[in-house]
């Protein structure tokens, strides 16, 4: 069964919203930063897995970022807020379109 939830880092004022399948594992996540809600990335688990095998991990990474590498049952001092497919879609689209629509950074740079 799909879950969907966020969590939010005070540390770094990021919102880290995620889609989790049976298994605990994030197959998409999106990463929101300061007072304004930046999207900074916004990750497809399978995306990401298409782009490794495609010789282009680098500029996916780049542009949208990745998930979590380890499942939720892993993860310490979290405290996820539960949320509705359509609310987790809602903040996806958004979040892709501004990321489109922005340059791609070069490898390595922020």
């Amino acid at each position: 069964m799909t879950t969907w939830m966020r969590c939010y880092w005070d540390e770094e004022d990021t919102w880290f919203y995620f889609e989790v399948d049976a298994a605990g594992w994030v197959i998409r996540q999106i990463e929101l930063e300061g007072p304004g809600s930046t999207p900074i990335a916004a990750a497809s688990l399978e995306e990401w897995q298409r782009a490794r095998d495609a010789g282009h991990l680098d500029e996916y990474d780049s542009r949208f970022g990745i998930t979590a590498e380890l499942p939720i049952s892993e993860w310490e001092g979290h405290e996820p807020l539960p949320l509705t497919s359509e609310e987790f879609e809602e903040v996806w689209k958004k979040a892709r379109q501004h990321i489109v629509g922005r340059p791609s950074r070069a490898p390595g740079r922020s």
